[in-house]
Parts: structure tokens; sequence; C-alpha cells
């Protein structure tokens, strides 16, 4: 099968390089000569070549028409670039890597006839990362992630078909999604906490610096995608702005009370509880391993030497008490030489594994069972 990608950013750098691993073929096209080369260069494809092959449409450097148009440009061009390539390329099925789908389809119904809509399947990849561009493409970047296609009864099948086994052939799982539900689902579990993220960021900009130092893993999570391009999610911030905005009044009217309840002072310790509680039922709610039920695991805390080669060791010596470590996260001890890392496994298998690490020599603090005398 032959793809063309316009937009060799992370996604489009990235959907390349996965489907030349799967032997596609794959040509490139960008506004950029430099962002379009550099994608080239790292493997992602071949350069567009621009002009006739004697067909309907420009040829896409690889000998003929392509099947499939994926427009991975930013998305306040997306629209416009998805109608051009609707005219192209006659022949060929357009789908795009937007991470909002009702305004731009609205956008792309107004640019183009509607017998040229049947060939347009909005797509997006729940895949990203806090760096851009295609220097920041990994082929590994949609394996195991959710990949929602965008469809409907007026869809022709083969079109669905070579869109869906394309995106299957990057490692993700393709849900099917209508647009408006696919909106009001990304700005719950991607928008507003990309927004919610970048307020909590925003509060270390004049915080001193001994009190930043102060910093754990708990900040580093809530923190993370704050280094994400203010001009990417400008775009699909506003693009999405109806959920969002929907979402974040929410978000408001419980933050309202939460400051209240602190207004209040102790008298008032419900309301804030509350707040706690609700959390944690929200957070219950978060699909576990492979997109299964959430589990409740055990975790065991040990602290290692920050030296070359012995988070190997703890692994190996986990592995080798044949125990499955389900979940993993490491923090950094303030001061000291030490990371404390944290391993998730199912409550079943905690003590084996703590009885097993300790007679290999790991410092495991406040272990269950020094706490019950077994050691």
């Amino acid at each position: 099968m032959r793809i063309h990608i316009i937009g060799t950013g992370l996604l489009g750098a990235s959907l390349g390089l996965a489907l030349n691993a799967q032997k596609y073929q794959v040509s490139l096209e960008d506004t950029s000569p430099t962002a379009q080369q550099l994608a080239a260069d790292l493997g992602a494809g071949t350069i567009f070549a621009d002009g006739s092959n004697g067909s309907n449409g420009a040829d896409d450097g690889n000998g003929g028409d392509p099947q499939i148009v994926v427009i991975a440009t930013p998305p306040d061009v997306a629209a416009q670039t998805i109608a051009t390539a609707l005219e192209t390329y006659p022949n060929a099925t357009v789908t795009d890597v937007a991470s909002v789908k009702t305004s731009l389809l609205e956008s792309v119904r107004e640019l183009v006839e509607p017998s040229e809509l049947d060939r347009y399947i909005g797509c997006h990849p729940m895949a990203g990362r806090e760096k851009s561009g295609a220097i920041a493409a990994r082929s590994d970047l949609f394996t195991a992630r959710p990949w929602v296609i965008c469809s409907d009864e007026n869809t022709p099948h083969n079109r669905l078909g070579e869109v869906v086994a394309m995106a299957e052939a990057t490692g993700a799982s393709v849900i099917h999604l209508d647009p408006r539900i696919h909106d009001a689902a990304v700005a719950k579990v991607s928008h507003v906490p990309q927004v919610v993220a970048s307020l909590v960021a925003s509060q270390l900009r004049h915080a001193p610096l001994e009190e930043v130092a102060l910093a754990g893993q708990g900040l580093r999570d809530v923190t993370r995608i704050a280094a994400s391009d203010p001009r990417l999610w400008t775009q699909i911030l506003a693009g999405n702005s109806e959920e969002v905005r929907s979402v974040l009044l929410d978000l408001r009217t419980e933050l309202d009370e939460v400051i209240t309840a602190l207004e209040m002072g102790p008298g008032a310790t419900g309301a804030l509880a509350k707040a706690i509680a609700l959390g944690n039922e929200g957070h219950d709610r978060i699909p576990g391993k492979h997109g299964q039920a959430p589990t409740k695991y055990a975790v065991v805390t040990i602290l290692i030497p920050d030296t070359p080669g012995t988070l190997a060791t703890l692994f190996k010596d986990i592995g080798d008490l044949n125990i499955n470590v389900e979940d993993f996260r490491m923090d950094h001890a303030p001061d000291q030489k030490l990371g404390i890392v944290d391993v998730s496994v199912v409550p079943a298998t905690q003590q084996e594994l703590e009885i097993g690490l300790l007679s290999k020599g790991w410092q495991i603090p406040e272990s269950a069972i020094e706490k019950e005398g077994i050691a």
C-alpha cells in the first residue's frame, strides 16, 4: 500500500517510521524543506516528487498515486490541506491525525463537494510526546495506543478497511467513535489535563529555588506534559473550545468548593475529604493494563544506589524470583545518591517479593514482612 504523508512533525514522521518498518511505500511532503529532509533522513519515507505520473493525481514519488493521503499538519491548516488533497488525489482516501474532529469535519464540509466527503475519514491516534518535530519521532509511538477512527454509514467499506489496516500496521488499537463523542472524550482525558498541568507548573515560575528543590515524583507526574508546545496546544484547545470549556466549568465549581472550605478553616474538613474521595472514585475508573479493568496492586519500595547497572540488576533479581512487574516508577532522594523505586505487583506476590529482595541484599524501608516480624 502506498501512503503519502503531508506534514513531517512528530506524528507524521513517527507514522512514516512505523509504516516503513512494515514495508509500506511512504512518501513525505512538508512546506518546510528542512523538516521534510530531516524526516526522510531519519527513515520516515522518501521525499515527495512533484509531477504527474500520467494519472489524475500527482506522483507520490513511489511510481503511482497514493492509496491513502495522511494529513499531519498543524490543526489550523488541516482543513484546507485535506480539501487540497481530496482535489489533488481524486482516487485516494484522505485521512488526518488531528486531535479535534467535529470542527475539522465542519470546516472540510464547507470547502469540498458533498461527494468528496466519502473519501475523507477522520482519525486521531491517541499518542504523542511532550517533545515535537521529526527529531522526536519514534517508530513505536503508536504501539498499543488507541487510534480513533470517525466514520459513518456513508463511508465506503473498502476505504474504511484501508485506513483500519494502516492504523493496525503501526501497532495501534482501532476504536470507532462519533466525532462529537470523540471530542467530549479527549476534552476530559487529554485537553483539560494539559491545561491543568500547565497551570500547576506556572505556579513555580517565581517560587524560591529552595521551595522548588522539595519537588518529588508527585509534582513531576502532574506537570510532565506542561513542557508541551504552546503553539500546537493553542490550536488544539481553540479547536475543541466548547467541550474543554464545559469540563473546566465543572472543575472550577469543585475548585471553588475547595477554596471556600479552606477559607472556613478546620470546620470544613468534610468538603476537603469529599474532594479527595471523588478524586479516588474518578482515578479508579482509569483503565488498567492493556485496557483491562483497573486493578489494585501492592507497591514494594526499594532504595537503590544511583550507580550504573543497579536498576538492571534489580529487575534481573525480580525476574529470577519469577514475579511480574505490573508497573514501575522511580524518584530520587534529595541530596543523596539514592533512587527510590516503587514496584507494583499483584498483592499475592508482595510478601514473596520482599522476602526475596531482602535475601538478595536490597534495602526495603518499612516492608510489610518487617512489620509482621517475619524478617
